[in-house]
């Protein structure tokens, strides 16, 4: 058997992998990339990421159409499969392939289509698609295979009815009612798209408050909406057992209640898609949560294998696991790497509406005896959102009252996702650049969301001067009594 000798080796295509492949690759390296799967882009391209919010798109056209006033003629006519609805991410997939693979192409990333296993610390062995087998080898090895959803030994996830969130796309039919388990990110994602596609759902929550990592105003504005569209959220519930009869699944919890669905969705956890990569035969181990733990540098207890993205845990977004892969190539090409992920980093939760933040909360400020004021903007009063008819949500900024710092900013409705990158650049200014006046001292184009940025910096600025204002007349009222 040919053995193939490579500079570094990389498992894993998803945006970990990728990035680390082609930052490696612009170093001048000599770089293999494997990926199990047929296609290169990772479980982000195939199965979590663009699939999801392509369909949630898709999902929030059929659900804007029928509530438009425009075409209430003609919207109750209006009937969607879900295979309709998930084919019409299929477009999107296929694009983001093409442009991925045409990166390997260019850069001259050789591309291994099998199942990656150690051999030891420096050889890779790769079970390919046709039954045949290939060896690599290579001075620095960088694993990227991700995450995959946590399967509980009790649960039967051979019922078609029993799906994860790597399977919720197989099924063939709209269901009428569905269990979601889990009440986390992906949770209250698929939460929305089922919901605004008129079924009934239970989304069960093991904890006392939904995304608790939020602002509480924030968290307790997603409750409402998902209660306005049929969403029922069970708190502080944990499965003891679940039946199936082939027609539908029932949820058994510890409290002694039993919630019956045409399909459950289990939402709770992911771990490290570890298992098959044999790590003993290169000296490493995973965690409890089949993690690979890494220091600074994304190097693991053996210095030349790095692990990068959702296999190393937290934060577990494609973004920064980009990043993440770009740093470890460059620390293996270049021997040094001074570029660190920032401490903040914004969470988009592709709900509808949306919701983005970064920063603190009132919260953890409340709780760090931080002086502390709110600007709000609601959405209803910003002239683009009444344009558009998307009136739902607000924009928090919050900041520290001596010094105008921008402490967090929080966001809840339509391009959340898009609008919180202005605050995140503003927070990041450096000497001073980054208060609250920024807002009310430059001029924003009208009408666009970002005004919600000066309506809100208006308003908390307001709160200030109120404040101050109060404390000269309670001043000059104290000095007149003397």
């Amino acid at each position: 058997m040919t053995i193939k000798q490579y500079d570094s080796i990389v498992i894993g295509s998803g945006p970990a992998g990728e990035g680390a492949s082609m930052k490696l690759a612009k170093c001048g390296q000599s770089v293999a990339m494997i990926e199990h799967y047929r296609d290169v882009g990772g479980g982000c391209t195939h199965w979590g990421t663009i699939p999801s919010k392509a369909l949630r798109h898709s999902v929030q056209m059929v659900s804007r159409f029928r509530q438009d006033p425009v075409f209430r003629r003609v919207a109750g006519q209006v009937d969607v499969t879900w295979q309709e609805l998930v084919k019409s991410a299929q477009s999107v997939i296929e694009k983001q392939v093409s442009m991925r693979e045409s990166f390997y192409f260019r850069n001259r990333v050789d591309l291994h289509r099998g199942s990656a296993s150690f051999i030891d610390a420096n050889t890779v062995q790769v079970a390919l698609k046709n039954g045949g087998e290939e060896i690599c080898k290579a001075d620095n090895i960088v694993i990227a295979t991700g995450s995959i959803p946590y399967r509980p030994g009790d649960v039967n996830f051979d019922d078609p009815r029993t799906c994860d969130s790597d399977t919720i796309l197989d099924i063939d039919f709209v269901p009428r009612s569905i269990i979601i388990y889990g009440a986390g990110v992906i949770g209250c994602e698929y939460a929305s798209i089922f919901g605004n596609l008129g079924v009934k759902v239970d989304l069960v929550n093991t904890r006392d408050r939904l995304l608790s990592f939020l602002d509480g105003e924030i968290a307790d504005a997603l409750g409402y909406h998902f209660r306005e569209i049929g969403v029922t959220v069970r708190n502080n519930e944990t499965y003891s057992s679940i039946d199936s009869d082939g027609d539908s699944v029932v949820l058994n919890t510890e409290s002694g209640k039993r919630f019956k669905a045409d399909v459950l969705l289990w939402a709770n956890g992911r771990s490290g898609a570890t298992d098959k990569l044999n790590l003993s035969n290169a000296g490493l181990t995973a965690n409890n949560r089949k993690q690979i733990e890494v220091d600074e540098y994304y190097r693991s207890s053996v210095p030349h294998i790095y692990a990068v993205g959702d296999v190393v845990g937290a934060p577990g977004l494609a973004s920064a696991g980009y990043d993440q892969g770009r740093f470890a190539g460059t620390h293996i090409g270049e021997g040094h790497c001074d570029t660190k992920l920032i401490s903040d980093i914004p969470t988009g939760i592709y709900t509808d509406p949306e919701i983005s933040s970064i920063g603190l909360t009132e919260h953890e400020l409340t709780e760090q005896k931080v002086p502390y004021e709110v600007g709000r903007s609601l959405f209803r009063s910003i002239a683009r959102a009444q344009i558009t008819g998307q009136t739902t949500g607000m924009l928090k900024i919050l900041f520290n009252t001596q010094t105008l710092e921008i402490l967090g900013i929080h966001c809840f409705g339509y391009q959340s996702s898009e609008i919180i990158h202005i605050g995140q650049a503003i927070m990041r200014q450096p000497g001073g650049g980054n208060r609250v006046s920024y807002f009310t001292e430059n001029t924003f184009n009208y009408p666009t969301m970002a005004e919600a940025y000066r309506v809100a910096a208006l308003n908390g600025l307001n709160r200030i001067q109120w404040q101050e204002d109060f404390h000269c007349e309670k001043n000059d009222a104290d000095e007149a009594k003397d």
